[in-house]
């Protein structure tokens, strides 16, 4: 425990008592990740990080403990593993709705701009749905009617994603509760393909 908390002071900003943005891109750089990969947000998922760019003691404590590493080397061993750990099933959706309520930046924030969705899509969903991410991103980059996507649109894409067949959507039925948005997106796909 020692030795991870002296870890956890080496990046922190001492006037905050935690790890700070400036800190965790000096961590991303040591461990030789970009600090825009996935697998720092999947870092932040397994210490259950609450806000976004910091990282508290107690987090940094619980996820270190998790992943059994108390130097910066062991933490970079780690990563591939903690992939691993959130690719299954039984986690995946769980990281894919800690992801949205992680880019919430502000108190009471309810949604997330689409510039924002757009890259987030392609770096959680885009390696697992590409072909779905890539047009989904083209579509709400043309629309008017949304600015911002919400947890429910957020995570009826996930279900989409998984249900749906495509591109045919052969089995979708717009008269089930999907979010409007997701119909006009079908919508919009099925005219591109005639």
């Amino acid at each position: 425990m020692e030795r991870i908390d002296n870890l956890f002071h080496s990046y922190a900003n001492t006037s905050l008592g935690m790890i700070d943005p400036e800190g965790i891109e000096t961590l991303c750089s040591d461990m030789e990740v970009d600090h825009t990969d996935v697998r720092i947000l999947m870092l932040a998922w397994k210490m259950k990080a609450e806000k976004q760019g910091y990282f508290t003691l107690e987090e940094w404590r619980r996820g270190m403990k998790a992943l059994r590493a108390d130097t910066v080397s062991k933490l970079r061993k780690a990563l591939p593993e903690l992939e691993k750990e959130v690719k299954r099933p039984s986690n995946f959706e769980d990281f894919y709705s800690y992801s949205f309520c992680y880019c919430l930046t502000e108190e009471k924030q309810k949604s997330i701009d689409i510039e924002s969705i757009c890259q987030l899509l392609d770096l959680v969903l885009g390696s697992h749905f590409r072909a779905q991410v890539d047009y989904f991103i083209e579509y709400l980059k043309i629309q008017s009617d949304y600015k911002v996507i919400n947890m429910d649109q957020w995570m009826g894409f996930f279900r989409f994603c998984n249900e749906i067949s495509f591109p045919d959507f052969s089995n979708y039925n717009p008269d089930l509760a999907w979010p409007l948005i997701l119909d006009n997106f079908v919508e919009w796909m099925q005219s591109k393909q005639t």
